[in-house]
C-alpha cells in the first residue's frame, strides 16, 4: 500500500476551493452491481479495495446512495474506519438518490437519502454531495421550495457537504440543472468519451461557468479498456455495430502506436484541461495502480489525430444514451 502522505499532483475543483487529484477512484464496482459490471464482489474484495483507494495516489473516491442499495457506502465505511477516519485533504464524493423502491424524489426523500449515507460511511459530513440522475424525476418537482435542490443547498450551508453537484447522464437534463448557478460541480458519465463526445458542450458550458467538473465512465463500462473483443456492451447496454466497428478501429490506432486502448481512453478525459477529474470503477484493489499507470502513459499526438477522425464517424444517434 501507499503512504497517504506522499506527493500527489492535484487540480482546483472548480472554485469549491478543493484540490482533487486527476483521477477519482468509482465506487460503484466495489459495492458489487452483477447487472452493470458482468460480476459478484463479496464484501472483502469491496472493503480491500476501498482501503487501497483511501490509501493510495488516487486521493478521491466517489459512491452513491443508489450504488448497491447503499453497500457501496457501507464498504467505504468499513474502510474509512479501518484507517481512523476520512484521510485529511481527501475528496470523498456520494450522491443523494430518489427511493429505489417507489422512485420517490422529494425534500423528505432526500434528507432520508443523505442521513442514511452518513450513516453508512459514519462521518457527520463529506465534501462533495450530488444530487443523483435528476432526470428520473421532473424537473419542476425536484426544483421546488423545500425539494431536493433546496435540500442539497441548506446542507452546504449548514456544512454537511462541503460542496454540491449534480450528476446524471441525460444532457439537456443536466443542462437545465447547471444553468440554475445553484451547483459547484457537474459529474457526466458515458458521454464524453473516445466515442460519444456528446457532452461536448455540457463540459464547456459548466466550465465556462466555473463549475468543477467530473467525468466519468470513460472506458464506457468496460469495452473502452477490454476492446471489442472482450466485450459487445457501452454502457451497460448492447453496443450497435457501427459502434463495435469504431472501436476496432480505435484498437487498431492504439495498436499502431504501441500504446493501449485503456490508457487512451482514460486521458483523452484526464488531458483535457476544463475536467477536474476522472472517475475510473474499481473492485479490487490493483486495479487503482493500473488506472494511475495508463493515465501515465506516454501517447503520441499522431494518435489522437486518429483517434479524432475515427469519432467523427461515429453517429451520436446510434449511442447508447
Amino acid at each position: 500500500m501507499h503512504s497517504p502522505d506522499h506527493e500527489v499532483s492535484t487540480r482546483p475543483l472548480g472554485a469549491t476551493g478543493l484540490q482533487i487529484t486527476p483521477l477519482t477512484i468509482g465506487g460503484a464496482p466495489l459495492g458489487s452491481m452483477p447487472g452493470n459490471f458482468g460480476r459478484e464482489v463479496p464484501p472483502e474484495a469491496g472493503v480491500a479495495t476501498a482501503l487501497a483507494a483511501l490509501t493510495g495516489p488516487v486521493r478521491a473516491l466517489d459512491t452513491s446512495a443508489a450504488y448497491s442499495a447503499g453497500e457501496s457506502e457501507r464498504r467505504i465505511g468499513a474502510a474509512i474506519r479501518q484507517v481512523g477516519g476520512l484521510p485529511e485533504g481527501y475528496v470523498l464524493s456520494t450522491k443523494i438518490a430518489r427511493d429505489l423502491d417507489s422512485g420517490t424524489f422529494d425534500g423528505a426523500q432526500a434528507r432520508r437519502s443523505i442521513a442514511q449515507s452518513l450513516r453508512r460511511l459514519g462521518l457527520d459530513r463529506v465534501p462533495l454531495l450530488y444530487l443523483h440522475d435528476p432526470e428520473k424525476n421532473d424537473f419542476d418537482q425536484i426544483m421546488e421550495p423545500g425539494g431536493p435542490v433546496d435540500v442539497l443547498r441548506e446542507l452546504r450551508d449548514r456544512g454537511v457537504a462541503t460542496s454540491i453537484g449534480v450528476a446524471g447522464g441525460d444532457l439537456g437534463t443536466i443542462e437545465r440543472y447547471v444553468r440554475t448557478g445553484y451547483f459547484d460541480v457537474v459529474l457526466t458519465h458515458n458521454r464524453w468519451t473516445l466515442v460519444n463526445r456528446s457532452a461536448g458542450p455540457l463540459v464547456e458550458l459548466a466550465a465556462s461557468m466555473g463549475l468543477g467538473v467530473v467525468n466519468a465512465a470513460v472506458l464506457g463500462g468496460g469495452i473502452l479498456g477490454s476492446g471489442a473483443g472482450g466485450s459487445h456492451r457501452y454502457a451497460y447496454r448492447e453496443a450497435p455495430a457501427e459502434l463495435l466497428d469504431a472501436i476496432g478501429e480505435m484498437e487498431a490506432a492504439c495498436r499502431d502506436h504501441g500504446v493501449p486502448l485503456a490508457a487512451a481512453a482514460i486521458q483523452f478525459s484526464t488531458r483535457d484541461p476544463r475536467i477536474a477529474s476522472t472517475i475510473i470503477g474499481a473492485s479490487r484493489p490493483e486495479r487503482i495502480d493500473e488506472a494511475v499507470a495508463l493515465a501515465s502513459i506516454a501517447v503520441p499526438d499522431a494518435l489522437w489525430a486518429d483517434l479524432d477522425l475515427v469519432a467523427a464517424r461515429v453517429d451520436p444517434a446510434t449511442l447508447p444514451a
